[in-house]
């Protein structure tokens, strides 16, 4: 798995489109985006994902027919997904039939609208043929902006577009919460009871038909390549997270400002967990994973960090209402168990899985943290390339509204993972170690997933436009990947992967922050100014090599030339 997807461009008079693997993507009439994708997704019971795995394509001009078969997760679906165009319609169908009885959560089409209709207006039609007009959301939705879907009508590049959805009822969620570029139209409204099942036999057939009115008018070219810096407040602390790999842990020098350690108290090797990390020169920014009904467990966790040096201190519920945020409880409990430490540290709280349950659960915070938290995991709905690359303008986005939720408290982004470290939707429980050493690590060496490009050369330059994208006044810290192993910026044995120089980079970066927005969400700087000199860092995250003029606050310009998936240093004295 790389950074580039194979495509296959499809075109029947206006209409064009790009497959890749199973997904129809990039949908335009006229050279005008119209869905950003669709595709037919399966998900069992724990929102697991089995692969849609392409047969055949078969191209008959006006009409496109992927014979498909699902595999893994124990499903065992067959049948195709088709598109047929006419001058302006696009239809898009899937027949697919399960061989064997199968529990799932979803199973359908789903539609991605893209970022860029952000407040446009929207049209809704119900199942029972009112209308609703209403906008797609500005500001990240918490929850679902539109429900009982049979139909959907808005303004794009001149076009009248409607899109009319069968087979099931639909509603839409905002995927921004998941640095997804999209809004996401899905099938089976998430108020009924799932999983439910699919009898041996039966068939799955939806149909999703997009008609255009109007004359379009593509978007005109965008900025030119033009990073202008602003300089004010400090460029956040950068930190890596404590390695949850088994032992024994290599000899590497320390990197960033702080390493993260999550530990849940219900393993029965937190305590290794913490020795490890504590060895470590490092101070500690430590976040507890507690029972709700077990707080009393703080105390003795509180008791271990004495001598550690701790930069701030974190806990969020493992179950319950409340699960993976930090309600009053349990904050409170944290706290009295410093105060019975006598530890003075920072108590932080929000959300350790995304941005979605800060968003969502709000309200459970105490409004008195001296920080809030927020993890990122940008490869939780797709682990495509183009997820990777997009999700950096969403992680602005992300940024800027958790700020604004902070009301002037700072802001501490991670743990940032490209995979997730934990199953966060899962009705199953946990894995869990069963030994109290760390010989076969803890954490998310049991319950993550690990990413091929953990390792490669082009994940620096991502890392790079992610901390800047992250980089908006009131976020104070951001914690990256692991120390080591698979999910590392070293190997196992202690060897660094690329990723390593550009967190080396950017923990380098001292004084006055220099923060750009980018002009097209692929290329990014961040920066900073100490005395008479200026550091920048610039990536780019397009498949092809850009060039970009960068300028400093005092209007002193650079030109910086940078191949595909890479970054750049710029330092200017004087």
């Amino acid at each position: 798995m790389g950074w580039h997807t194979p495509s296959r461009a499809w075109a029947s008079g206006p209409w064009t489109l790009a497959l890749r693997g199973d997904e129809l993507a990039d949908i335009r009439y006229g050279g005008v985006s119209v869905l950003r994708s669709t595709r037919a997704v399966v998900r069992d019971l724990d929102w697991n994902t089995p692969d849609l795995v392409v047969d055949e394509v078969a191209d008959e001009g006006a009409a496109l027919v992927m014979t498909v078969h699902s595999r893994g997760f124990g499903s065992s679906f067959s049948g195709t997904v088709s598109v047929t165009a006419s001058d302006t319609e696009l239809e898009v169908a899937a027949d697919l039939v399960s061989a064997s009885a199968f529990a799932t959560n979803r199973t359908g089409l789903v539609v991605l609208h893209p970022p860029q209709l952000a407040g446009s207006a929207l049209e809704v039609q119900h199942a029972d043929g009112s209308i609703e007009r209403t906008a797609f959301p500005a500001a990240i939705s918490a929850h679902q902006p539109v429900l009982d879907i049979s139909r959907l009508s808005w303004e794009a590049g001149g076009l009248r577009v409607a899109t009319r959805f069968e087979g099931d009822v639909f509603e839409m969620e905002d995927q921004r919460n998941w640095t997804d570029a999209s809004y996401k139209t899905y099938n089976r409204p998430l108020a009924l009871p799932f999983p439910y099942e699919i009898a041996a036999g039966d068939t799955v057939r939806q149909r999703v038909t997009i008609r255009v009115e109007g004359m379009s008018v593509p978007a005109a070219d965008g900025a030119p390549d033009r990073l202008e810096l602003a300089a004010g407040g400090t460029v956040p602390q950068i930190g890596v997270c404590a390695a949850t790999g088994p032992d024994p842990a290599p000899a590497a020098h320390p990197v960033g400002q702080t390493l993260l350690v999550e530990l849940d108290l219900r393993a029965p090797n937190w305590r290794a967990a913490l020795r490890r990390a504590a060895a470590s020169p490092l101070p500690l920014d430590v976040r507890f994973v507690v029972a709700p009904d077990r707080y009393d467990l703080l105390a003795g966790a509180v008791a271990e960090l004495a001598g550690a040096a701790v930069a701030r201190v974190g806990v969020f519920d493992a179950s319950g209402d409340a699960r993976h945020v930090s309600p009053r409880a349990a904050v409170h409990a944290l706290r009295t168990a410093l105060d019975a430490a006598g530890l003075r540290a920072p108590t932080v709280g929000g959300s350790r899985a995304h941005f979605t349950e800060l968003n969502r659960e709000r309200h459970r915070l105490p409004g008195d943290l001296d920080g809030i938290t927020v993890a990122l995991t940008p490869l939780f709905h797709s682990t495509g390339a183009e997820q990777l690359v997009e999700s950096a303008a969403m992680q602005r986005l992300v940024a800027r509204q958790a700020v604004a939720m902070a009301a002037g408290a700072p802001v501490h982004v991670g743990p940032i993972t490209l995979r997730p470290r934990y199953n966060d939707v899962a009705t199953a429980p946990e894995p869990m170690p069963a030994r109290t050493d760390l010989a076969d690590g803890y954490g998310a060496q049991f319950t993550g997933a690990d990413d091929p490009r953990q390792t490669s050369a082009e994940l620096a330059a991502w890392t790079i436009a992610s901390a800047a994208a992250l980089a908006v006044p009131g976020v104070s810290s951001l914690s990256y990947f692991e120390e080591w192993g698979p999910r590392g910026i070293r190997s196992s044995s202690g060897e660094p992967y690329p990723v390593a120089e550009a967190i080396e980079a950017l923990a380098s970066l001292r004084g006055e922050a220099l923060r750009a927005d980018s002009p097209d969400g692929l290329i990014w700087a961040i920066g900073a100014s100490h005395g008479a000199e200026s550091t920048v860092l610039v990536a780019n995250l397009d498949a092809s090599r850009r060039s970009a003029d960068v300028v400093l606050p005092n209007g002193d310009a650079r030109t910086v030339d940078l191949p595909a998936f890479g970054w750049h240093r710029i330092t200017v004295r004087g």
